[in-house]
C-alpha cells in the first residue's frame, strides 16, 4: 500500500467512513477546510485509482465509498511510523510520543484500560505454528 496519503486524501476517507457513501457535493461540504471542487475531483481519482476508494455511477451521480477500511489504512500508518522513527518497534513509537508531550498521563491510563481489554495477539509464523508471545514467557505454545 503506497503511503503516505496527503492531507486531502485523508480527509475524504474520514468523512467516507463517517458517511458510508456520499457524492462530491457533499464531501465538498463536509470537509474541515475550503477545498476547490476540481480539486475535490483530482483526490477522488487519486484515491480510487489506489484501490482506497468506490466509486459507482447512478443516473447522472456519482457515489463513492471508501474501499479501505479505517482499521486497516490506520494499522499500515502506524507500522510506516514506526519503521520511519522507531526502527520498527510500536513500543519505541509510543515512548516518543511521551517523551515529546503529545501523550499525556490521562492517556497513558486510558491506554492501559484498553490494552487490558485486549489481549496481545499471537501471529502465526510460516508453517501455521504461533510465534512468541510475552503472555506465555517467551515460549511457544
Amino acid at each position: 500500500m503506497p503511503l503516505p496519503l496527503n492531507q486531502n486524501e485523508l480527509e475524504t476517507l474520514r468523512i467516507l467512513w463517517e458517511r458510508g457513501e456520499a457524492k462530491p457535493a457533499e464531501i465538498e461540504a463536509a470537509f474541515s477546510w475550503p477545498i476547490e471542487n476540481a480539486t475535490l475531483r483530482s483526490v477522488l481519482l487519486n484515491l480510487v485509482t489506489k484501490g482506497h476508494v468506490a466509486r459507482e455511477q447512478r443516473g447522472k451521480a456519482y457515489f463513492y465509498t471508501a474501499s479501505i477500511p479505517k482499521r486497516t489504512l490506520l494499522q499500515a500508518v502506524l507500522r510506516s511510523l514506526s519503521q520511519i522513527f522507531a526502527g520498527g518497534s510500536s513500543r519505541e513509537l509510543v515512548a516518543q510520543l511521551v517523551e515529546t508531550g503529545d501523550i499525556q498521563a490521562a492517556d497513558l491510563r486510558a491506554i492501559r484500560e484498553v490494552a487490558a481489554k485486549h489481549p496481545p495477539r499471537v501471529k502465526p509464523l510460516r508453517g501455521g505454528k504461533a510465534g512468541r508471545s510475552a503472555t506465555n514467557g517467551g515460549k511457544n505454545p
